[in-house]
């Protein structure tokens, strides 16, 4: 090694840059009254990402208007949690005539995000959807054409672009450090206890969550659209499920109640967690649904690996995988240019590791090396979680980044696992250009 470069990376980058934000986005960044919000979805993520946290950071600028969920006892639940005194209802139609929403935040089961989404949109809120935006193509454009049809704007909450990391590769690969980008390998693996915990879900099934490629790898496709700066174009893959389902001998419905627990690896008791506890098993009388779910149920229908080729109109070419029952947690890239290339390999912490950084190597094409240490002492997806939430509800927000997606970016992140998903099933190759009515572009809008 010829050269270490460490730079701690803990704040803002690149505060003076001139990168406009996404047109789409804009509006969220650009609004300094109190914003009247309603929420849609009263799960884990309302609980941990879009409750208290907000009521208590950004109570200033964000007034809670009304919740919404078809369980009340976890209406009750989160409305006791968050300390608010908005009406509650299980009507979605009547919380948004009587509330009037400057703001609707969908965390709704995946495969009911467009039902309100559109109808959010027709009824006069802007729209916050947690990702993925939907779960196929034709509910995309349907949303496509709500957007243009009403006015109304549509943001993604894609939190992994605001941590520290990725912004900093984002930064580099504007710098011309490696030249101009010609492919990336992107290998995401998720845990026996992360990855397994999507099997428990109603994740598991395609229906609701479209599969990993849509629920979980719009997260790692958006982050590639972002930092490639184009739209994917093409999209070739393999997927099965080999490890979770019925790759198993003995299968339960749920852990709580399962004979096998002595002899299977991936019992989880459910009742050490006290805030599951009150947002799930005491609720379940209300609509049977059982968030410690068996692993190896035999309805699982989606696929526990996967592999996927992308060509984008800019001609980078992509190879990703996503493996679902990993010893370890964390995944590896590398983008590949005309001057060099740069390599990242994030994991959970192994005791031989220097604590606090993340590491980014940038090497050019005649062995000359950088690292850039980056600090990942900071919580809720590497520091992303809190930064998005300040550039959602803090007013006149810049955005040298361009970390706020809009629905345009929100649908490429999906169509490319969509794309991935009907090329599994067909084995064929498959255009994005065909899915919906954007065309994708060499540079991202």
């Amino acid at each position: 090694m010829k050269r270490r470069n460490f730079i701690l990376q803990t704040g803002t980058i690149l505060a003076g840059s001139t990168i406009l934000p996404t047109s789409s986005a804009e509006a969220f960044l650009k609004t300094t009254s109190k914003k009247r919000v309603a929420i849609v979805g009263l799960g884990i993520r309302a609980f941990s990402m879009w409750g208290k946290s907000v009521v208590e950071k950004f109570g200033n600028e964000v007034e809670f208007v009304g919740l919404c969920d078809i369980n009340e006892g976890r209406l009750r639940f989160l409305k006791s949690d968050m300390g608010v005194s908005c009406p509650t209802f299980t009507d979605f139609d009547q919380m948004m005539r009587e509330t009037k929403p400057d703001i609707l935040m969908v965390t709704t089961v995946d495969n009911t995000h467009h039902d309100f989404i559109i109808k959010g949109m027709e009824m006069g809120a802007d729209i916050i959807t947690e990702k993925p935006l939907t779960t196929d193509e034709d509910k995309c454009q349907a949303i496509l054409d709500a957007e243009k049809r009403t006015g109304k704007k549509v943001r993604v909450t894609f939190n992994y672009r605001y941590s520290p990391h990725r912004a900093k590769i984002y930064e580099i690969l504007r710098s011309n450090k490696i030249g101009k980008i010609t492919s990336v390998d992107f290998h995401w693996y998720l845990d026996t206890s992360h990855g397994a915990d999507y099997f428990r879900r109603w994740h598991r099934l395609r229906a609701k969550g479209g599969s990993l490629l849509v629920h979980k790898a719009s997260h790692h496709f958006d982050l590639l659209n972002w930092w490639i700066d184009s739209d994917p174009e093409e999209v070739f893959a393999y997927g099965s499920l080999d490890f979770y389902g019925k790759n198993n001998s003995f299968r339960h419905t749920n852990c709580r109640t399962c004979p096998h627990t002595k002899q299977c690896d991936f019992y989880w008791d459910i009742t050490k967690n006290p805030t599951l506890m009150k947002l799930y098993v005491e609720n379940e009388k209300y609509d049977g649904y059982l968030r410690d779910g068996c692993v190896w149920k035999e309805d699982i229908d989606i696929f526990d690996k996967m592999a996927v080729q992308i060509k984008y109109a800019n001609k980078v070419q992509v190879s990703y995988s996503l493996t679902a029952y990993s010893p370890y947690e964390g995944y590896r890239i590398s983008f590949n240019g005309t001057k060099g290339k740069i390599d990242a390999w994030i994991k959970e912490k192994q005791p031989w590791d220097e604590e606090g950084f993340d590491e980014i190597q940038i090497t050019s094409n005649f062995g000359k090396r950088e690292i850039i240490k980056i600090s990942n002492t900071e919580g809720g997806h590497g520091g992303g979680d809190d930064r998005m939430k300040q550039h959602i509800f803090l007013p006149n927000q810049t955005d040298p980044y361009r970390q706020a997606a809009g629905l345009r970016d929100g649908a490429f992140a999906i169509l490319t696992g969509i794309a991935a998903r009907n090329s599994i099933d067909s084995g064929k190759p498959v255009k994005i250009g065909d899915l919906t009515s954007l065309v994708p572009g060499a540079k991202k809008l």
